[in-house]
C-alpha cells in the first residue's frame, strides 16, 4: 500500500506492507537513529515522536502513521548543529554507549514540546519508558532539566562531579594511616607501609582530570549509523537459528529437505554439514589446556535455546518460513538445572563426548575446581571465640544489554572474511574463527563498531562463528542477530551461585579463620569466569585477610545457557555473601558493623596472600597493595548516610527504615600473557592517529585513552584520533575487558606517546638549533629559550618534506597485576511489613578511583553500575520451569530499573594515586555494582531484623521471612501449655 506521511518536516510517499512496523519502515528509509532493542515496546530504544506523542515504533504498524507528522532523532539538530537538548546530553555525559540515547532524546523532546518547564518527577515519568543499562538515569534527567533551563534563557551551573582528594578530607589516610586494633581492643590511627602516593600526586594536568565530553558523543546523540546493523551490504542474506525446545536432548534424526526447497533459501546447515572440532567460545591462551567443549553445531543439545540448525535466506520472512519446515526427532534426556543436582551420584553427564578436552571431571560434571588455602584453617577455627556460618544464594540473571548480539559478515575484494560484530573481544573472535573455519589469520578481519552494552556477555563468540560460516558457504554477505526473546533463551547469562561461609572470630572482632565454599554453574559450556586464570582468586576474601583462609569453588555443568562475567569475575556474588555475613558477625559480637570491617580490611602495603598462593610459580609481578582510598570512602559514606544516627533507630509500625553499608574490591593478577600494544602516527596537520589493542573499548574508554595520549604529548584532545575497532590495523590485545582496557591499552598509549614526544622534540631541536631537553611542548606548541616557536603541524611537515620521515612509534605494554580498586556503598531503605515491598530512599557510593582521568564520564559509569546493582538486589532473576524451559523471555517479564524506580543516588570519587595505572588512574566501571545488593540486604536486616540470604529481595521472600519471624517470636513468648490429661 502507498503511505503518505511527514518525516522531520518533509512530506513523502512510501510503499509499505500491511504488516510492516513503523520501525522497519524508518530503518529501511535510512533513519538509523531508531534502534531496535526489543519487539514488545519495553525498552524505548525505537521511540519516535508521532504528532507530538512519543511512541514505540516496534509495536506500531507503519500504516497507522499515515498522514501523521513524525520526528526522529535525525530531525532534532538545529541550523547551528546539535539542538539544545542534544548538547545538554553531551555536556552532562548522558550518552555512555549511545544505543538508548536516541529514544531518550525523543521522549524528552516530546515532553518539552508540551511542558517547557518540567519538574524532576515529570522528567522521570517522561523517560520511564526508556531503559538504560550503561549509565543509569541521573544524567539523562539532569540533561533534560538543563536543556529546559537553557531554552528559558536561564543560567546553568557547570557540571561538577564530587571528586575528593584524600589529603583534603583525611590527611592521615592520604599518608597510608588507618585504624588498627591495639592490644587492648581500642582503635587508633597507626602508620602502615605506603608506596601508593607518588611524588606527582598533587600535579595539575592540562587534560587528565578534566570533565570532557565523550569522544563520539555528538554522533551518538544525532542518530549517526554507528552500530553493527546500521550499515547494510548489497545482496545481504538473512540468517535465522532453529534452537532446541528441550533442556537436554539428542538429535536422532533431522530432515531439512523441505526447508532447503523453499524459494529464496540459500543454505540450511546442521551438525552434519560442519566439522566436529572442539573450541572455547571464551578467550583462552594458546598454552591453556581448556576446557574446549563447544562445537559449531552438535547433535547433543545441552539447554533450551541451544543451536540446532541455521537457515540462510533472501529475507527474514523466508528464513522463518524455512525454520518451520525443519523436522527434528529428539531423544529427550534428564536435565540438570541446579549445580547441586549435577553433583548427585547418578546425575546424567552433560558432556559425555570423547572429543572435548580440558574438562576437570566430565564424569561428575565438574568443569573446573579451584582450591586456594593460606595457613591452617581448621586450627584457626579451634582458636576462634565465635564461629558464624551461613549460606547465600545468587540466582541466574540476564545481562540484558539493550543491543542484542548482532553480526554482519562478508568477503571483501581481497578475499578476506570481514566480521562486523558487537563483541567485547575482537582479537579473540578473530583467532577463534580462523581456527574453526580453517582460514589463515590474515584472511579474517574483525571490525567492532559501537557496542550497545555488554557487561561481560559479549566477551565470548556467540553468533560470529555461524554467521561467518554462512558467508563462507554462500559467498554472500549475511546478517544474524538475536531477537530479544532469543537473547533471553540463547544468550549468555550471569550464573547462579551457592556460597557457604564459615568464619572464626575473636571476641574483639579480629578474624582468625575464614572459609568460602562456592558452588556455581557454567551452564552447558565452560564459559564461567572461574574457568579463566584471572578468576581463581576470591576478591571478597582478599579484602579481609587473616592468617587462615580457604577458598574452594566447583564450577559445574548444567543444562542452562552458558555463563558470562557479571561486570567482573565473581566479585559481585561473593561480595553479597561476605558483606551480608560480616553484618551477621557484627550482630553476634554486638559490634558496630563498620568497625568490624575497619579492624580487618586490607591495608596499603599488605600482601595479597591468597593471590600469592593461587599464582605460585607464575610471573605476576608485585602482589602488594600499592594504594587504597578505602578509609576515606567509608568515612564519606558513614558521614553522608548518617550511619550512627539512623542505625540505632528503633523501628515500630508498618513502615520500617534502616541503613546498610557494604564494601567491595576489584582487581586480581591478569594472566601472564596479558599484553597490549599501541601504534601512533603524526599527520601533517598536527593530529595523531593512535591504533590501540583494546578489548571492551566503548567511547568512554576511547575518551580516556585519548586524554592519556593528549596529556603525554602536550596537545589538545581534538588532535587525537583513537582507533580500537579493527583487528586489521590495531595491535593484538590479550586479556580483553573493560578493566584491562585502561591499564593495558592506557599503558601502551602512554609509552608510544612518550616515544613520539621525544621524536618531535628532537626534530624541533634541529629546527630551533637547540637541545631537545631544553624545549617545552604544550598546547601543541614547541618553544625554547628564544622567542621563536613551532607548532606540532610545522614539525610534522618538516619531518615529511625536509627530512623525508614519517614520524611513527609503536609500544607494547604488559601489566602483571591489575591495581586494586575499592568501593563503599551505603543504602537507606523503607520496608513495608504488610506488602513486603522495599523502597530504596537513597544510594551513596564512594569509589577509590585513583587519579580520575575524566570525572564526568567516570561518574556516569558508576551511576550505571548502581542502577544494575539495584536490579540485581531487588528484581532481576531468570526463572525456568521443572523441565528447564525459560519462563522469562521478554523485558516486560524481567523488571529492569527505569527512571521512576531509581532512588536518589550520589557518587563520590576519592582520588588516590596508583603507580601501576596511567597517570595514577584506576578502572572503576564495575566495582561499585557488587556492593549495592549487600548494602540493601544489610539495610533491610537493620529495618526488620530479618536476614534474607537469597537474591533478589522480592516482596514474597520478605513477607515469608517476616511472618516466620513473627511466628517464632510468638512461640517464644507464649507460656508452655499444660499437658492434656485423660
Amino acid at each position: 500500500m502507498e503511505l503518505e506521511l511527514q518525516i522531520n518536516g518533509v512530506i513523502t510517499s512510501l510503499q509499505v506492507e500491511a504488516n510492516e512496523t513503523l520501525l522497519s519502515l524508518l530503518r529501511r528509509e535510512g533513519y538509523y537513529g531508531i534502534r531496535q532493542g526489543c519487539e514488545t515496546g519495553d525498552c524505548g530504544a525505537c521511540t519516535v515522536v508521532v504528532d507530538g506523542v512519543a511512541r514505540s515504533a516496534c509495536v506500531m504498524l507503519a500504516a497507522q502513521a499515515g498522514g501523521c507528522s513524525l520526528t526522529t532523532v535525525e530531525g532534532l539538530p538545529s541550523a547551528q548543529g546539535l539542538s539544545t537538548l542534544q548538547r545538554s546530553f553531551v555536556e552532562v555525559g548522558a550518552a555512555p554507549c549511545g544505543f538508548c540515547s536516541s529514544g531518550m532524546l525523543l521522549s524528552a523532546y516530546a515532553l518539552l514540546q508540551r511542558n517547557n518547564h518540567p519538574s524532576d518527577d515529570e522528567v522521570r515519568e517522561a523517560l520511564s519508558g526508556n531503559l538504560c543499562r550503561c549509565g543509569g538515569y541521573e544524567k539523562p534527567v539532569q540533561a533534560v532539566l538543563r536543556a529546559a533551563a537553557l531554552l528559558h534563557g536561564e543560567e546553568v551551573e557547570e557540571v561538577t562531579p564530587n571528586v575528593v582528594r584524600q589529603s583534603e578530607q583525611n590527611p592521615l589516610a592520604a599518608l597510608g594511616m588507618d585504624r588498627q586494633l591495639t592490644a587492648n581492643g581500642a582503635t587508633d590511627r597507626l602508620p602502615v607501609i605506603t608506596s601508593g602516593m607518588s611524588a606527582n600526586a598533587d600535579t595539575e594536568y592540562a587534560i587528565v582530570g578534566k570533565s570532557l565530553p565523550m569522544y563520539n558523543a555528538a554522533q551518538l546523540v544525532s542518530g549517526t549509523p554507528t552500530f553493527v546493523t546500521d550499515i547494510e551490504r548489497r545482496g545481504m542474506l538473512h540468517a535465522r537459528l532453529l534452537t532446541s525446545p528441550h533442556a537436554h536432548a539428542v538429535i536422532r534424526d533431522i530432515d531439512v529437505a523441505e526447508a532447503r526447497a523453499v524459494s529464496g533459501v540459500h543454505a540450511v546447515l546442521t551438525y552434519k554439514d560442519v566439522s566436529r572440532s572442539p573450541y572455547s567460545s571464551v578467550e583462552r591462551g594458546l598454552l591453556e589446556s581448556g576446557p574446549y567443549d563447544q562445537f559449531l553445531l552438535d547433535y547433543v543439545l545441552r539447554y533450551a535455546g541451544d543451536r540446532v540448525a541455521l537457515v540462510v535466506a533472501e529475507s527474514p520472512e523466508i528464513a522463518e518460513e524455512a525454520l518451520g519446515l525443519i523436522q527434528v526427532e529428539y531423544e529427550v534426556k534428564p536435565a540438570l538445572l541446579d549445580p547441586r543436582q549435577a553433583l548427585e551420584q547418578n546425575a546424567p553427564r552433560v558432556h559425555p563426548e570423547s572429543e572435548a578436552r580440558g574438562i576437570f571431571d566430565a564424569a561428575h560434571n565438574i568443569a573446573t575446581r579451584v582450591r586456594n588455602e593460606v595457613g591452617d584453617v581448621d586450627k584457626g577455627f579451634e582458636e576462634a571465640d565465635v564461629i558464624v556460618e551461613g549460606e547465600y544464594i545468587v540466582p541466574m540473571a540476564q545481562p540484558a544489554p539493550l543491543e542484542t548480539h548482532r553480526v554482519v559478515t562478508y568477503i571483501d575484494a581481497d578475499g578476506v572474511l570481514v566480521v562486523r560484530t558487537n563483541t567485547q573481544s575482537p582479537h579473540h573472535v578473530r583467532r577463534t574463527l580462523a581456527r574453526l573455519l580453517n582460514l589463515p589469520l590474515r584472511k579474517v578481519r574483525v571490525i567492532r563498531p559501537e557496542v550497545g552494552g555488554g557487561f561481560g556477555s559479549k566477551q565470548a563468540v556467540v553468533l560470529e562463528d555461524l554467521c561467518a560460516l554462512a558467508t563462507q558457504v554462500t559467498g554472500r554477505p549475511v546478517t544474524l542477530a538475536f531477537s530479544r526473546s532469543e537473547e533471553f533463551t540463547s544468550g549468555p547469562v550471569w550464573p547462579n551461585y551457592i556460597i557457604r561461609l564459615k568464619t572464626g572470630v575473636k571476641q574483639d572482632g579480629k578474624l582468625v579463620a575464614n572459609q568460602m565454599a562456592l558452588l556455581t554453574s557454567t551452564g552447558a559450556y565452560a564459559t564461567h569466569p572461574l574457568t579463566a586464570p584471572e578468576g581463581v582468586v576470591s576478591q571478597a576474601l582478599s579484602l579481609y585477610p587473616c592468617a587462615n583462609m580457604r577458598y574452594v569453588a566447583e564450577v559445574l555443568y548444567t543444562n542452562t545457557p552458558p555463563s558470562s562475567a557479571l561486570r567482573g569475575y565473581s566479585s559481585a556474588q561473593e561480595a553479597f555473601a561476605l558483606e551480608s555475613h560480616l553484618d551477621e558477625i557484627a550482630r553476634r559480637l554486638r559490634l558496630d558493623a563498620l568497625e568490624l570491617r575497619r579492624r580487618n580490611w586490607l591495608r596499603t602495603g599488605d600482601e595479597l596472600v591468597l593471590a600469592k598462593v593461587a599464582t605460585a610459580g607464575q610471573d605476576v609481578g608485585s602482589l602488594l597493595v600499592e594504594s587504597s582510598g578505602l578509609a576515606e570512602c567509608l568515612r564519606l559514606v558513614e558521614e553522608k548516610l548518617g550511619w550512627h544516627i539512623k542505625r540505632g533507630v528503633v523501628n515500630n509500625g508498618r513502615l520500617r527504615r534502616g541503613v546498610g553499608v557494604a564494601l567491595t574490591m576489584q582487581g586480581s593478577p591478569l594472566p601472564p600473557a596479558s599484553t597490549s600494544g599501541a601504534t601512533m602516527k603524526l599527520n601533517e596537520d598536527g593530529s595523531f592517529d593512535v591504533f590501540v589493542g583494546a578489548g571492551s573499548c566503548e567511547d568512554n574508554e576511547r575518551t580516556l585513552l585519548a586524554q592519556v595520549a593528549a596529556e603525554t604529548l602536550g596537545v589538545a584532545l581534538e588532535s587525537i584520533v583513537i582507533y580500537t575497532e579493527d583487528t586489521a590495523v590495531t595491535p593484538t590485545a590479550i586479556g580483553e575487558g573493560v578493566t584491562s582496557t585502561l591499564y593495558l591499552g592506557g599503558g601502551a598509549v602512554r609509552k608510544a606517546a612518550e616515544q613520539m614526544r621525544r621524536q618531535i622534540l628532537a626534530i624541533a631541536g634541529r629546527m630551533l638549533n637547540a637541545l631537545p631537553e631544553s624545549l617545552k611542548m604544550s598546547d601543541g606548541l614547541i618553544s625554547g629559550a628564544g622567542e621563536q616557536d613551532f607548532t606540532v603541524a610545522q614539525v610534522a611537515a618538516y619531518a615529511l618534506y625536509v627530512e623525508n620521515r614519517q614520524l611513527m612509534t609503536s609500544a607494547s605494554w604488559r601489566l602483571a597485576q591489575v591495581p586494586l580498586t575499592f568501593a563503599v556503598v551505603g543504602a537507606e531503605v523503607e520496608v513495608d511489613t504488610e506488602t513486603g515491598g522495599v523502597r530504596v530512599e537513597q544510594i551513596l557510593a564512594a569509589v577509590d578511583a585513583g587519579r580520575v582521568i575524566n570525572p564526568l564520564l567516570t561518574e556516569t559509569r558508576i551511576q550505571g553500575s548502581l542502577a544494575q546493582g539495584l536490579g540485581s538486589a531487588l528484581s532481576e532473576e531468570l526463572l525456568y520451569d521443572a523441565k528447564g524451559q525459560p519462563l522469562t523471555k521478554h523485558l516486560g517479564d524481567y523488571h529492569l530499573y527505569n527512571a521512576v524506580d531509581m532512588p536518589r543516588t550520589q557518587v563520590y570519587l576519592v582520588e588516590t594515586t596508583e603507580p601501576a595505572g596511567p597517570f595514577g588512574a584506576k578502572a572503576v566501571s564495575e566495582v561499585a555494582m557488587g556492593a549495592v545488593a549487600p548494602a540493601i540486604a544489610n539495610a533491610v536486616a537493620s529495618a526488620t531484623g530479618i536476614r534474607l540470604p537469597s537474591l533478589p529481595l522480592t516482596p514474597e521472600r520478605i513477607l515469608r521471612a517476616w511472618h516466620a519471624q513473627l511466628q517464632a517470636q510468638a512461640q517464644a513468648q507464649s507460656p508452655a501449655q499444660e499437658p492434656i490429661r485423660s
